[in-house]
């Protein structure tokens, strides 16, 4: 039995380098552009800089302004309008006796129920559905308020 030799192993290298010479040379510009639009995103397209600096994110500034309203006894701890995140720390409301923290999110520049998300949590968990929606009802409310007022201006 022969072992490999450097001759051999010289040798297979150049055949795979001249198959790989060989490969099909006929694709088309119109072909590149099909891969292209098919090819998946990366986890290295998160560092690539292919942001618009035209692009402005909006968010309903009533919407906005009602949150903080409706929720004035927690502590912001940060806020922001670019956005639309505010997230508060643990507070009491008056009269009650659980503590809440919120986390609002506000992602349309419309004053429409879908342009708004809470997220309301107790010491001891999520709070109560029921809660929440009672929470987003009041921060809508208080919005279309704000609206009326403001176009009476």
């Amino acid at each position: 039995m022969r072992g490999f030799s450097v001759r051999n192993i010289c040798l297979s290298v150049m055949v795979c380098g001249l198959l790989a010479a060989c490969e099909d040379r006929g694709a088309t510009q119109q072909d590149a552009a099909a891969v292209e639009e098919t090819r998946t995103s990366t986890i290295w397209d998160l560092f690539a800089n292919t942001d618009d600096p035209n692009t402005k994110l909006e968010v309903n500034k009533y919407i906005w302004n009602a949150s903080l309203d409706v929720l004035n006894f927690l502590p912001v701890q940060t806020a922001d309008p670019f956005s639309g995140v505010i997230a508060t720390g643990f507070g009491t409301p008056p009269g009650g006796r659980a503590a809440y923290r919120a986390t609002i999110y506000v992602r349309d520049p419309a004053l429409d129920a879908r342009s708004l998300t809470v997220a309301l949590q107790t010491r001891s968990g999520p709070a109560d559905v029921d809660t929440v929606r009672a929470i987003e009802d009041a921060i809508l409310t208080r919005a279309r308020q704000l609206r009326i007022a403001d176009s009476k201006l």
